[in-house]
């Protein structure tokens, strides 16, 4: 490359670019170029086209968490990036393996010494020069991976290129842009005594620069005399890559021509430092014949140029230049053989450069040499005029051709658009008023608003909700002042300028930030030092204060401007939707969601006013969740730790990612930033990206001064730890009380996230450890950390009042011996000229690959970017309240806890399905007992119902083992968020025991009652049995007398003859009239026997009244005696609920259920069992259990239960005597004469009786029967249906629907009937649910037709096997019939006797007429079903499915003690309640004593003011209500999810205020003004948030 490479004409980057191509592909059709070559070695072809980008290069793969070396050159860039990214200095020592190890396998295989081998050595031109690698990924990489391999290797002390060749196009390029990263801090000479330093861009830096190049060939290795030049003697490292170094000799194939430069920067330390100024030092490759235009430029821009050489020939006119600004100076070797005196004598004569020449003589060994050179370069730094720029020296490359990498139009016109922001500040405070004005004070008075409407500090005695009103009125009036702004220039050329295509808004970002950071770089550095000092002495407190002050209004970044964004964003979107400030700002979220997509970080957290703009995260989030979707699964990763300890250069190591960290500036707030996972760590990771959360330091310095920093580190900590899958916590052990305090926090943040369902992993990093033995050295200090850590968790665990928790691996798993990493020092040696410590590295790539692999094991795995977001809000609006544990609501808890519920709701289903099915069986079982349809073969009733209870008990155990292996199968898998519910599972296993003994108190009942009724009526059915057959023997007596006559007896003679025989008989007959019982006695007897454990007390209240007398009138409770009707008088003036009156509701709830039991079992028309009084009495004694917190006493118990036994007897008693009514011997005679009659004259006149017969069979003994069947089948499928419907799938779910349901009606009445006679409007509720589901459609007819024609079935399949079983006589083949349907079918004894007599059908005949028979019946019994009412169907139905729905649905029963909104925990035997959505305390009837107006309070709003209540579980005390878990323990009444939750029920109070005070007999209430603001669509907004309905 000679001369001709000097190019007059400037070209386009663009023109350069297609040239590149160009020509590489012309050469390539004729010979492979070198850098082609070399390229395809590399297998880098590809990127010489499609430049490497950072996310690129970043991205997470098996080649950053594996130790597998270089296999093979294309291996070989990639190992080279991967160290240089975690700033390892050992990453230019790039070899393949199987190079190596061939050579070694090959010494390894000689047998005998080889003396011609010894002298050989490996090929060294098979290696790869570490400098080939090096411009070959320069060539191969775009700007900003070219800035990042540019800062990477100056941290590592490495020389960067300056100007970069390109062999095949014989051009070279200036690296301005490369280097223009780099920040360099430093203390000459003259800042000594004042302790000051210099910080700056390099490119910026006015140096004086030496350069040092080589003519011809030269013996001495000048690189290496650099390095030596450079460092001392103590302090050795490789600036320049050399010919001793690794691979170092290897010979270059495309580096040749490339132009490195370093920088000394002096310490201040005299005794340390080479050169008391800095010196920048560059170093051509390659000889200048060759290379004209590099050495062109280097004696244009250099203060010297150091020519080394063997032999000056005739090349030396090369140095004879006129343009030259730069001294030459020229440097032999005498101990070259090629060394000639005579020729340098010429050569610097004629050059006048006799003066400036070094030559290593015999005698001068390395060190004397260096020193020489030394105090030379000394000499020419301390007293050149000529200091310049990198930046100046653009013009010199572009007049000598050489091209600039920032002349791309991208970055030029990115650099126009960043300048024309930044070239307008002048006073950083006064332009963010000016163009930023949003961020100011505006949004943190919003923030401290915000706040308090979570914290209620300062409500004092306002009305709490007049107070909460007020404080968002002021918040919007904030946002209107907001929105009254119009978008700033600065703004509007921010956001133009980030809307550009592509690399152009990349470049635009990084112009603002270098441009931000170079203004702001001198104010804040002097000021964070003065901080320092200040900090030092807490005396200091209002100077820290206002240097605080100072730092926050100085500091200004490009994330000053994104911030503006989102408060511009979230001033829209409180306007209305049609608005056009809104329309116009929509794209916002999108446009930086892309940003986040490239690399930029997000600001989660602003660090200045302590808040997340939520509405703006969110909406980025979630744009960002639509671009990368279905690829959306993450991890995060986040450390903390105190300030300046190194956390962002942590990350930036571990992960190659740029948190600033520069410039004077620590990280204030949170950001995160994100990183791909490749294809091949997928699998392992189970996650698409990696989300790297930087945070400000806790007890930070500018926050340990000021009143809210442990509230604030406190707010931080938790925040990012509930959102990580790990924590990197930096911790130093020599500052234990400091230690202690960031303890404190993380303990804290630990222990909530363990409250809230999740368990995040950690890791301790001890940083500035540099003692190989220190993990061993350090167990000493990891057992004080353990028990530091088990101590902050006991306190931390006492302040959030979950004192279960002992140790700190009770709140997580943590081991002491793979928790901690001990990192050493970051420099080696002393900054500025301390290379990275290669020990730091390695120590910190080694906890990377053990982040990744606790990762990989993650149990969170199913976090993708919106669960992310949803998270994050719950996460912040629980720290905003005062007591996260208690305040933290979050939907994907909730989704998770509604799947699970609503996979429980299903398997209880089947469960109680198949229980009831198995119910229906044996009661059939025990009503064909003892008749011809008898299944058993079992002798005694008594026997049969054991058995049968036997059988029961083995069927629950085995349903029990199946819902708990459900629930144990469910908790083990990985997705659906299961993890965070894993503290309910007890919960549910208890549910399913509890379910198992409801099931077996039920079904064991049923057989009880079952075998009563039976027994009851064996007697009756044997009576008539004999009646019947005495009637049959007269009138076959009849028949042969009247046939003795031989005469034709008329119709009229039939019947009387009849009618003598029948009154004979029946007088004959002994008609055993059964008396009925005693109902009360029974009744008395079940009641004194409930009351026995109470004590003698109630058993002599008990005797006190007759039964018979209680019942009459309705139940009234009344505050007996004087001490009481006090008590009574003084609740009411406490404003709180009356007493009296909860006790009559209870009390009217419980007599409500009672009776409507009663009614059902009346309505059955059954006998009387015990068994029915004993379930109401445990129906009682389970109410008055789970109303607890309402005080009674032994009084109002007996005389309730004496009141509903006493009207349950009565309706009993008459129940019973109808019964007896109804099956009397006489009557049921009687009611068969005349069939008898009809039968007998048949017979008599020798009529053909089949068809009759088979009629009178199916229509009397199996239409009945089927009817019951398919009555009983009914209600499962009914049910199971109503539960496939989304109302009813969980608890919530209902919930919202009911009160959906309510808005929609708008229908004061029923608002009232809903919150004072709960039960009985939602069983209402249910019931008109299921006739309007079953009214559209015929749905209720297909069930009812499936049960028919099983039973129809049946039968035939009956009909069919008794004609196989050639029965004698008709009787036998009915009851072969019988027999087949007695598992199905319970068929009345008294019609199947009275069809049995008189009975001379043909038997084939008979079953001829008996199929058409059934199938007529089924034809008939189907039209009955198509014209029956659907809500007369549901009503009659034997298991009532508007009860069975509630009961599922109603769970405990329990209401919340202050609003009575009803529990909706899930599992039925739950140890906590809770309820999604609380009222305003008017709703339940709360005034105020004096002015006697509703309440408007809410206790979720309550309890976290500082307001007391009173009630009597208090015994009338105040007590706060931030502590009303002391009175009520079962109860969780969390803060709003939101403020917008309670907006549903203020709404109805606000509508129905003055018709609410009418029917309460009080005055309205005061309705604060925003409530009267909120529409339907906002009420129902409220319900779907706070039900977590999506």
């Amino acid at each position: 490359m000679g001369g001709g490479c000097c190019r007059q004409s400037l070209q386009s980057p663009e023109d350069m670019k297609n040239e590149d191509i160009y020509r590489l592909a012309l050469t390539s059709v004729h010979t492979k170029t070198q850098l082609k070559s070399l390229l395809e070695d590399l297998g880098l072809v590809q990127h010489y086209t499609e430049k490497l980008s950072l996310s690129k290069i970043l991205q997470i793969d098996e080649k950053t968490i594996t130790d597998e070396p270089a296999k093979c050159r294309s291996d070989l860039p990639w190992y080279f990036l991967k160290k240089l990214m975690m700033v390892n200095v050992t990453a230019r020592n790039v070899t393949c393996t199987s190079e190596c190890e061939s050579d070694c396998d090959a010494a390894s295989e000689i047998k005998e010494l080889d003396f011609h081998n010894l002298l050989d050595r490996p090929n060294s031109s098979d290696m790869l020069n570490p400098l080939d690698i090096i411009t070959a990924l320069f060539l191969c990489s775009d700007g900003f991976v070219q800035q990042e391999m540019a800062l990477k290797m100056s941290m590592s002390q490495f020389s960067v290129p300056l100007l970069l060749p390109n062999c095949d196009t014989q051009q070279c390029t200036l690296m301005l842009w490369a280097l223009r990263d780099i920040v360099k801090k430093y203390r000459p000479e003259s800042l000594l005594q004042s302790k000051g330093f210099i910080e700056g861009r390099i490119v910026h830096s006015e140096l004086p620069m030496i350069s040092f190049v080589r003519l011809g060939e030269c013996s001495l290795s000048k690189s290496e005399i650099l390095n030596k030049l450079l460092c001392n003697s103590q302090q050795y490292h490789d600036t320049f890559v050399h010919h001793d170094m690794e691979c170092g000799d290897s010979p270059r194939r495309i580096s040749d021509g490339l132009t490195e430069i370093t920088w000394y920067l002096p310490c201040g330390n005299k005794n340390i430092d080479i050169f008391s100024e800095p010196v920048a030092v560059a170093n051509l490759r390659g000889d200048i014949a060759s290379f004209e235009t590099q050495f062109s430029f280097l004696c244009q821009t250099s203060a010297a140029v150091f020519v080394f050489f063997d032999n000056l020939d005739s090349k030396s006119k090369l140095l004879a230049n006129q343009h030259h600004k730069a001294r030459i100076f020229l440097v032999g070797n005498h101990q070259s053989r090629c060394f000639n005196m005579d020729a340098l004598k010429k050569a610097a004569t004629k050059l006048g450069l006799t003066k400036n020449i070094i030559v290593k003589t015999n005698q001068t060994n390395d060190a004397d040499f260096v020193k020489v050179l030394r105090k030379t370069v000394r000499s020419v730094a301390e007293n050149s005029e000529i200091k310049m720029s990198i930046e100046k020296m653009s013009d010199i490359a572009h007049e000598l051709g050489i091209l600039v990498d920032e002349d791309c139009p991208e970055c030029q016109t990115a650099k126009k658009n960043a300048d024309g922001i930044t070239a307008k500040i002048q006073n950083t405070f006064k332009y963010k008023e000016d163009q930023l004005p949003l961020q100011g004070e505006i949004w943190k008075k919003l923030t401290s608003l915000e706040k308090e409407e979570f914290r209620l500090r300062n409500v004092g005695s306002e009305n709490i909700e007049t107070y909460k009103s007020n404080l968002q009125v002021q918040k919007e009036t904030l946002r209107k002042k907001q929105s009254s702004y119009d978008v700033s220039n600065a703004m509007t050329c921010f956001i133009s300028a980030i809307s550009s295509p592509g690399k152009e808004r990349c470049y635009f970002l990084k112009w603002m930030r270098m441009n931000l950071d170079n203004l702001s770089q001198e104010k804040l550095s002097g000021l964070r030092e003065q901080y320092k000092e200040k900090c030092k002495n807490s005396e200091n407190k209002d100077e820290i204060k206002d240097i605080d002050r100072e730092l926050s209004n100085s500091s200004l970044g490009t994330e000053h401007f994104f911030r503006e964004m989102g408060q511009m964003y979230e001033a829209s979107v409180s306007l209305p939707e049609t608005d056009l400030s809104r329309k116009q700002l929509q794209h916002l979220p999108k446009l930086c969601a892309g940003l986040l997509l490239d690399g930029f970080p997000l600001e989660l957290v602003d660090g200045d006013a302590s808040n997340i703009p939520l509405r703006w995260v969110r909406d980025v989030l979630s744009q960002l969740h639509d671009l990368v979707s279905p690829n959306n699964k993450i991890l995060v990763v986040t450390v903390l730790g105190v300030q300046s300890t190194g956390k962002s250069t942590l990350l930036n190591t571990m992960f190659g990612v740029q948190f600033a960290v520069s410039s004077g500036r620590c990280t204030r707030g949170a950001f995160m930033l994100l990183i791909r996972v490749n294809d091949d760590v997928k699998k392992v990771l189970n996650c698409d990206f990696m989300v790297i959360i930087d945070t400000e330091g806790l007890k930070s310095p500018e926050l340990a001064q000021l009143d809210d920093s442990y509230e604030h580190d406190n707010e931080l900590a938790t925040l990012v730890v509930g959102l990580s899958d790990i924590t990197i916590i930096n911790i130093a052990m020599e500052n234990l009380t400091e230690m202690k305090d960031i303890l404190q926090i993380v303990v804290h943040a630990f222990l909530r996230m363990k409250e809230v369902g999740k368990k995040p992993k950690c890791q301790f990093v001890h940083q500035n450890v540099s003692d190989v033995s220190a993990h061993e050295k350090n167990l000493r200090d990891r057992k004080l950390l353990l028990q530091q850590l088990n101590e902050m968790t006991q306190a931390a665990a006492k302040m959030e009042k979950k004192e279960e928790n002992k140790s700190f691996t009770d709140v997580m798993e943590y081991s002491p011996d793979t928790g901690n990493w001990y990192i050493p020092g970051l420099w080696n040696g002393n900054p500025p000229m301390a290379p990275v410590n290669a020990g730091y590295s390695e120590a910190v790539y080694e906890l990377k690959k053990n982040i990744i692999q606790i990762l990989g094991n993650c149990q969170s795995s199913d976090n993708d970017i919106l669960a992310f977001e949803r998270w994050m809000s719950s996460l912040w609006n629980a720290v905003k309240h005062e007591n996260f544990i208690f305040s933290f609501r979050n939907s994907l808890v909730a989704d998770a806890y509604m799947r699970l519920c609503t996979e429980f709701n299903k398997w209880e289903w089947e469960f109680k399905k198949d229980i009831y099915k198995w119910g229906t069986n044996a009661e059939t079982t025990i009503s064909n007992f003892g008749t011809v349809a008898a299944q058993s073969e079992i002798a005694d009733l008594k026997d049969l119902v054991k058995s049968l209870k036997c059988e029961a008990s083995t069927v629950l155990s085995k349903w029990e083992t199946k819902l708990l292996e459900n629930l144990t199968e469910y908790f083990k898998q990985k997705d659906g968020h299961v993890h965070l519910i894993e503290g309910y599972k007890e919960d549910f296993v208890n549910s399913a025991k509890s379910l198992r003994r409801e099931m077996e108190n039920s079904v064991f009942n049923q057989l009880t009652a079952a075998a009563e009724i039976k027994q009851g009526m064996t007697e009756l059915d044997r009576i008539r049995e004999n009646h019947t057959k005495e009637i049959e023997k007269a009138v076959c007596a009849l028949i042969d007398q009247c046939r003795k006559k031989n005469v034709q007896m008329s119709e009229k003679e039939l019947d009387e003859a009849f009618d003598w025989m029948w009154n004979e008989t029946v007088m004959k007959l002994s008609f055993f009239k059964q008396k009925p019982k005693d109902i009360f006695t029974s009744v008395s007897h079940s009641l004194r026997s409930n009351l026995l454990r109470k004590g003698g007390h109630a058993c002599e209240l008990l005797s006190q009244k007759s039964l018979k007398d209680c019942g009459r009138k309705p139940f009234k409770y009344t505050a007996e005696g004087f001490y009481n009707q006090v008590k009574h008088k003084v609740s009411e003036w406490l404003n709180f609920q009356d007493h009296t009156r909860m006790v009559q509701q209870m009390a009217d709830s419980i007599i409500a259920v009672c009776n409507q039991f009663v009614t059902e079992r009346v309505q059955r028309q059954n006998n009387y069992s015990d068994t029915y009084i004993e379930e109401i009495l445990h129906m009682i004694d389970e109410r008055l259990e789970n109303n607890q917190d309402v005080m009674t006493d032994i009084e109002f118990e007996v005389s309730l239960k004496q009141h509903i036994c006493g009207l349950a007897a009565r309706h009993f008693q008459k129940m019973h005597e109808d019964f007896l009514h109804e099956n009397d011997p006489y009557r049921c005679l009687n009611q068969n004469k005349e069939k008898f009659c009809t039968d007998f004259k048949d017979i008599f006149n020798e009529r053909d009786q089949c068809q009759k017969k088979a009629e009178e069979f199916t229509n009397r003994c199996l239409k009945p029967a089927v009817k019951d069947f398919v009555n009983r089948s009914l209600a499962p499928d009914i049910i199971g249906e109503m539960l496939t419907q989304q109302q009813f799938s969980t608890r919530i779910s209902f919930q919202y629907s009911v009160l959906l349901d309510l808005l929609a009606k708008d229908n004061f009445e029923n608002y009232l009937s809903y919150i004072c006679s709960y039960e009985e409007y939602v069983k209402k509720w249910i019931f008109d649910q299921i006739v309007t589901h079953f009214s559209n459609g015929s749905k209720m007819f297909e069930f009812q037709d499936r049960h028919l024609k099983s039973s129809i079935n049946s039968i035939n399949d009956a009909i069919n096997k008794a004609k196989m079983k050639k029965s004698g006589n008709l009787k036998t083949f009915v009851d072969h019939v019988c027999q087949e349907l007695g598992d199905k079918l319970v068929i009345s004894q008294d019609a199947l006797g009275a069809f049995m007599i008189l009975n001379n059908a043909n038997q084939e005949q008979f079953a001829q007429w008996f199929t058409e028979c059934v199938d007529e019946m089924g034809g008939a019994l189907r039209e009955e079903h198509k014209k029956k009412d659907i809500q007369m169907k549901v009503k009659n139905l034997y298991v009532k499915s508007q009860n069975e729905l509630f009961t599922r649905l109603i769970g405990c029963g329990k209401q919340c003690p202050f609003c009575t909104a009803p529990c909706e925990a899930g599992a039925k035997a739950h140890t906590e309640h809770w309820a999604s959505l609380h009222r305003p305390q008017g709703l339940g009837r709360y005034r105020w004593y004096i002015e006697k107006n509703l309440v408007t309070d809410i206790c979720s709003s309550s309890v976290i003011s500082d307001t007391c209540f009173r009630c009597n579980a208090t015994n009338n005390e105040r007590h706060p209500y931030k502590r009303y878990r002391e009175i009520f323990p079962d109860w969780n009444i969390p803060p709003d999810a939101s403020l917008q939750a309670s907006d549903y029920w203020k709404y109805v109070l606000a509508r129905f205020n003055r018709k609410f005070a009418e029917a309460y007999k009080a005055k309205p209430a005061d309705i604060p003004s925003t409530w009267k603001n909120i529409t339907p669509k906002q009420a129902e907004e409220s319900l779907r948030e706070s039900f977590s309905i999506k």
